[in-house]
Formats: structure tokens, sequence, C-alpha cells
């Protein structure tokens, strides 16, 4: 742990602020708070604002009285105060706050499934037959308009937004069907924001689709050297990211070591370790000194951005086959469970000679 300080005598400075409020913050919420029952942790954080009232009053810094406000509606969500006192109460009747990171983070906790369960609320049309089959954006508007919480325009777009998110990578939804509507939706909306996020998830959807260019990365080697996926040029490279708390992810690794063994003069493999402490990796790696291939460390200080980042990978298992051009062939790709050694005999089969007598 390291301290941070400020440096300087002006209280109303902005960082001198939070630091305040978070000394404020640990009064109320010490450690030996950390049992009490949900009512206790709803007086404490009204009492908390209350507090933050009297001693903030003077203070002319909107984006600090924003952050107080969404750190205490963060601490009323997290102890599930109900969805009705807190859309009321931080969201309904209040601006959007696109760049105020706590603002967003306690929408996103808010509206985090939302549509499905408002879905499964409405009668008549089905949300994933609005979705998956029409692809229509003013039909899911029509469908959701009537929610108590979703009559803003505003609000239900960026709901909406959220939630596509979310659906394109669920197995329930079809990944075409969602971008259809975030291309209707990136026409269609008044609000600039939204056009820019939309602008921005397309990209996202569209930069890892079959057919692109294979982003490259830096990794850390088992050697403990920097290793780059350029470097497998003119190799075709089965990569999986995967993680030491993942058994799922684990389970593949001696499947891996098989098709490396049968297919390992056509196919180079790269596997990423995408632990958030070295020595996982480095345990693991001495733990299996018979996994020969490339098994590298995804994190690195001197990166901007890791091969996980690149490869916009949301959890800790995930698997791309890239072609000898450098672009991607599966994307995502078949695990080994899941049958890619199907994809690789089809790939890689010799052509058979014919044996037969009398023909050529």
């Amino acid at each position: 742990p390291v301290n941070i300080g400020i440096v300087g005598t002006d209280s109303t400075e902005l960082n001198a602020l939070v630091f305040d409020y978070q000394d404020l913050y640990g009064k109320f919420f010490a450690p030996d708070n950390r049992f009490l029952s949900r009512a206790a942790m709803f007086k404490l954080a009204d009492s908390l604002q209350k507090s933050c009232d009297t001693r903030y009053a003077k203070i002319d810094r909107p984006y600090f009285k924003s952050y107080v406000e969404y750190s205490i509606a963060s601490i009323n969500a997290s102890v599930s105060r109900g969805e009705n006192f807190l859309i009321n109460a931080y969201i309904l009747q209040k601006p959007i706050q696109y760049h105020h990171f706590e603002y967003m983070q306690f929408f996103d906790a808010c509206f985090s499934g939302y549509l499905k369960v408002a879905g499964s609320a409405s009668k008549g049309q089905s949300l994933f037959n609005i979705i998956n089959v029409k692809g229509d954006y003013k039909g899911l508007c029509n469908f959701l308009k009537n929610d108590k919480f979703l009559k803003n325009d505003s609000i239900r777009e960026l709901v909406i937004i959220k939630n596509l998110w979310d659906f394109y990578y669920s197995p329930d939804f079809v990944p075409a069907a969602i971008e259809n509507i975030l291309t209707q939706l990136n026409q269609q909306t008044k609000i600039a924001e939204h056009r820019k996020i939309t602008s921005t998830m397309l990209v996202y959807f569209n930069k890892l689709e079959p057919g692109s260019q294979a982003p490259g990365f830096i990794a850390r080697s088992k050697e403990g050297t920097m290793a780059a996926l350029n470097s497998y040029k003119g190799h075709w490279v089965y990569l999986n990211f995967f993680s030491t708390e993942n058994i799922e992810s684990l389970k593949e690794m001696p499947k891996i070591a098989t098709l490396k063994k049968k297919f390992g003069d056509k196919v180079s493999f790269i596997s990423i370790c995408v632990d958030d402490t070295l020595k996982n990796y480095t345990n693991y790696v001495k733990a299996n000194p018979k996994f020969d291939w490339a098994i590298w460390y995804n994190y690195d200080r001197s990166l901007s951005k890791t091969a996980r980042d690149v490869y916009f990978v949301a959890g800790t298992e995930a698997y791309f086959l890239i072609n000898a051009t450098g672009y991607l062939s599966q994307s995502p790709a078949l695990s080994p469970a899941k049958g890619i050694e199907y994809k690789f005999n089809l790939l890689f089969k010799p052509t058979r000679r014919n044996t037969k007598t009398g023909i050529r």
C-alpha cells in the first residue's frame, strides 16, 4: 500500500476535496461496520449524505457534488435499496452525465439486464422476436416506452444502448441483428453522445470479424522477455486466453498439447494468461513443463494496451484462429473441446494420391 497525500493549502481544490470526502466516508464505513444489517447501512448512507450536505454546502464544484452524490448512490445500490428508490432518487428528473465516472457506473448498475426483465414482464410481443427476427429499433422503442422508468426518450435510448452491448455477447441474441438495430439507432438519434457511443460500438463489433486483420500485441514470455504476435507472420496461429482461476479454461490446455503434437508443424499455438498476478502465471508455467508452446503473460507495465485489450476479451477465456497472412479466420474460434480439431483437419488434411491400379 502507498499512502498518497495532496501537497498544498487549498482545501477547495478538487483532489483535496475528494481526499476529504474519502476520509469522511471511512469514518462512517469503518471495517467494524461491514457486518451491519441492510437497514443500518441505509441509515449510515443517509447520515453520510446529510453530513456531506452540511460539510460541502459552500463548495461550488458541480463535478465534486456529483462525485459525492453518486458515490453514496452506489452504497445504496450495493445493499439493494430497491430500484424504485434508486432510479427515482438518482436518475429520473436529472441530467445524464456521460463523462462522469461515478454517475455512469451507477447507471450501469441500475440498468444491467434491465431489458430482459422488462421484456419478460410485457405481454404480446417478444423482446427476442423484436431483436432477433425483426431487428427493429423503432419497434424496440415502442415496446419499452410504457415502462415506468423508460418514459424519458434519452434515458430509454441509453438503456437500450447499454443492454445491446451485453446482448451482443449473449448466446440468446443474434449479433447481426444487434448491429442492425445499433445502425438504425445511430442514424436516427438526435443525441450526439449516443451517436458517438453507437459508432464506437459498431467499430468494436466489426474490428474482430473473420476476414479482418488480427490485432498485434506484445506480452511477457516464459523467459521474461517481450514476445510479439508479429513474429509469427507467415504461420497459422491458434490464440487462446486462459486463467489459472478458470477451471474450464485450464481443462483445455492438455487438449491444446494434443493438438500441438498433431498439427505443430502447421499451426503455431499461443496461450495468453490473463491472471491479475504474475506469480500465478510463473507458478503455472513451472508446474507444467510439458506444455512446450508459447504461453505468455498478458500484462506488462510498459504497455498501454495488452493482448486482452486489443482482442476485447471480457472474461478469462477466448479463442481465435489467425491465418498465415495475418487475418482472422475464426473469430471467435472453437475451443478444443468444441471441435477446433475438425477445422484443422479441413485446413491441413494432406492430399491423398490415388493408388488404384491403372489410374494415375
